[in-house]
């Protein structure tokens, strides 16, 4: 079972501290993530086709968009992972040079042994979701933390130095309009559980060469695309507006309320009402 001991929102994206000693199904995000094994047992990840260790002496850094899972290591062993969805806009609100944070490549590899300053900052994060936070100043407080944590892992780790070379490599991604009309579908009809043979036909494609293209073009699937937009809007809507759990599922394509617990909870977890319960917002 997994548990909730922090959840924070806002402009910078996610952070989470999880204690849990079970698996996540193969998921994606928008945002870069960087997963910290804040305290208790090894566990592991897997980014793309390989596995990587989470320990005390070891990060996993995943891209945005990038598939990834977490594969326990031991049954009934647990884990409290810290784990950041770190927003590119809000990264490069602060140095434009870090807008490529949001494409594949940022972070070259997916696991790196971890620096004594960086498990000194990110004991120093964990520490203050634990603190009130009772106004404004108490958040930025904590969100400065965030921040040098961030700068730490990205000046150690990513490949912000040859950001050239990343938007290059984004550009030489094929961009079709037929997956753009797909993408744009999805994204206005959540509420519709359209079969990809439909959604094929919509783009004048046969279901074979809709899967191969929508791939190259995004690095992932059809179906793994729709699940991160899925759990985007569930994180939104569950912090933002009281829709009941019933409704909320309905409106992401789910027949049944315990079908999107089930599927919301293989994602990060924990179910919706736990999210929704647990979560602080920061303005």
């Amino acid at each position: 079972m997994t548990s909730a001991l922090k959840l924070f929102q806002g402009r910078f994206g996610r952070v989470a501290l999880l204690d849990s000693d079970k698996d996540l199904v193969m998921h994606s995000h928008p945002q870069c993530h960087v997963l910290i094994n804040a305290e208790g047992a090894d566990t592991s990840f897997q980014v793309r086709e390989q596995f990587y260790p989470l320990s005390q002496d070891t990060l996993v850094l995943v891209n945005a968009w990038e598939p990834h899972s977490k594969v326990h290591r031991r049954r009934n062993e647990r884990s409290t992972v810290l784990a950041l969805y770190i927003e590119p806009e809000w990264l490069s609100a602060i140095d434009p040079k870090l807008s490529v944070s949001g494409l594949q490549g940022f972070f070259p590899l997916p696991c790196v042994r971890i620096p004594p300053h960086v498990r000194a900052l990110a004991d120093r994060l964990v520490q203050g979701m634990f603190e009130p936070q009772r106004d404004a100043q108490d958040q930025t407080r904590w969100e400065i933390a965030l921040f040098e944590l961030m700068m730490s892992v990205i000046y150690e780790f990513s490949a912000w130095r040859e950001r050239m070379e990343i938007h290059r490599a984004s550009l030489r991604r094929p961009s079709d309009p037929r997956i753009r009309r797909a993408i744009r579908f999805m994204n206005e009809h959540l509420d519709t559980n359209l079969p990809f043979d439909e959604l094929a036909r919509l783009c004048s494609l046969s279901r074979p060469h809709f899967f191969y293209l929508f791939k190259e073009c995004t690095a992932v699937s059809p179906a793994l695309y729709l699940n991160t937009l899925r759990m985007e809007s569930a994180f939104g809507r569950l912090s933002e507006d009281g829709t009941a759990i019933n409704a909320l599922a309905g409106s992401l394509g789910f027949v049944e309320a315990n079908h999107f617990t089930r599927f919301f909870r293989q994602n990060l977890g924990i179910p919706p009402s736990e999210y929704r319960r647990r979560v602080e917002l920061f303005s």
